[in-house]
């Protein structure tokens, strides 16, 4: 696995290693070893699947509080996303920016995402499927979100927004929880 950190500290691209032959490819998605060795949580609990029938849905920005903070392993197996992560720890230099990554089934990267960070994403196919893996249990009460649209973050999505939750459309602006970026 190549382990690209992004701008935002912590969070990394993984980009696997595919060993080919006329069967197809093997890789690796997960190493605890290489995971510890990059400074990253290894612990993982719980894995999800979320699909998304049409293309231009959104979801996020999501993320749970202390003491269910999690880190999260995203991969796309089937169509494409626009992946979006938001550094909302305030003691980060990089505290309120964001970046976005392309997963999609054909690129087989993975976003890994640590503690303190939203993440959202917006499917950019039909049919679209990601599989992730968390740290932590589900933890209602401990779940948070800002809003996908926010002003302070600027984040520029591809496409016009088709679906979004109720819940996601009507989480708080960054300034209206205590937070000033």
């Amino acid at each position: 696995m190549k382990f690209i950190e992004t701008k935002l500290k912590g969070a990394y691209v993984i980009e696997p290693e595919l060993l080919e032959d006329e069967r197809g490819f093997f890789t690796r998605a997960f190493c605890q070893k290489e995971f510890e060795a990059h400074g990253m949580n290894p612990r993982l609990v719980q894995g999800n699947i979320s699909y998304n029938k049409l293309k231009g849905t959104l979801r996020g920005m999501h993320y749970q509080v202390t003491p269910m903070a999690e880190t999260k392993l995203i991969r796309c197996t089937k169509g494409a996303i626009f992946d979006v992560i938001v550094d909302l720890r305030p003691e980060s230099p990089t505290y309120c920016q964001w970046v976005e990554v392309e997963l999609n089934a054909d690129n087989h990267r993975m976003l890994y995402i640590p503690e303190g960070f939203a993440h959202g994403y917006q499917a950019m196919e039909d049919e679209t499927e990601i599989f992730y893996l968390v740290s932590e249990f589900y933890s209602p009460e401990n779940e948070r979100g800002v809003r996908w649209d926010d002003p302070v973050f600027g984040i520029r999505w591809p496409l016009n927004t088709k679906i979004i939750s109720k819940k996601d459309k009507n989480y708080p602006l960054i300034s209206q929880i205590n937070m000033m970026c």
